[in-house]
């Protein structure tokens, strides 16, 4: 991973995808908090994709790295800390059963990707589809549920939600562009995750300075000469 990438690049993408995804246009606040269950959600993202190798803590954190360097990889993990709490936050709805189903839901999909132990693709994978299910809910499913200006059959629907759990189920209309800071937090954040360094192994090519590099092996000359036939002995 280039200097460029560490200092610069993930940082801001990871800074970006957090302030997109705490901003709540048309609320008093403009930027909210990410709830205590969403730092839950962030740690076991966070183990996830250390298990699964897509990311190397040590290529960000160690001793043989100057400070300056250190710094940059304290200041990578700690965006994506944040970013990853604030857009899980984003994504859940705000009260009542939704807020309970789809925590739950998310807790699911995650425990079960620690015990997977998912390869870096199929995590990445499995990321854009868990972000991908509960953006659906969130902005399209329940947003429709509780337009007040919808037609008159989602009402209805409405009104027997409402009836069934109690005025529990219907969420407060969200802004117009809730929708799209929430769709481009999340793909930003998506991004940044693809960038981080992941573990290399001892057939990568493009492995950390110090550890084994296949292409760094040189044949010993014995094996790489070629040998004179040996000539036969006589009878």
């Amino acid at each position: 991973m280039t200097a460029v990438r560490e200092a610069i690049v993930l940082p801001t993408l990871f800074l970006t995808a957090t302030l997109l995804a705490g901003v709540q246009p048309g609320a008093p606040a403009s930027i909210t908090a990410p709830s205590p269950f969403s730092l839950v959600l962030a740690t076991m993202l966070l183990a996830a994709l250390v298990r699964s190798s897509a990311l190397d803590p040590s290529r960000l954190l160690r001793s043989t790295r100057p400070a300056l360097a250190n710094a940059n990889g304290i200041a990578v993990l700690a965006t994506f800390f944040i970013a990853a709490a604030q857009v899980f936050s984003m994504l859940t709805p705000r009260t009542g059963l939704p807020l309970f189903f789809v925590d739950v839901f998310l807790l699911a999909l995650l425990l079960n990707t620690l015990v997977a132990l998912p390869d870096r693709v199929r995590l990445l994978r499995s990321l854009a589809v868990i972000l991908g299910s509960a953006f659906l809910v969130t902005f399209v499913l329940l947003a429709g549920l509780s337009d007040p200006s919808g037609s008159r059959v989602s009402r209805i629907l409405v009104a027997l939600f409402d009836a069934a759990t109690f005025g529990t189920m219907t969420q407060q209309p969200s802004h117009p562009a809730a929708p799209y800071l929430a769709f481009a937090a999340a793909a930003l954040f998506l991004v940044g995750v693809a960038m981080l360094p992941k573990r290399a192994s001892v057939f990568d090519v493009r492995a950390v300075p110090g550890t084994l590099n296949p292409a760094n092996l040189e044949p010993s000359p014995e094996l790489s000469e070629p040998r004179e036939p040996a000539e036969p002995r006589g009878h």
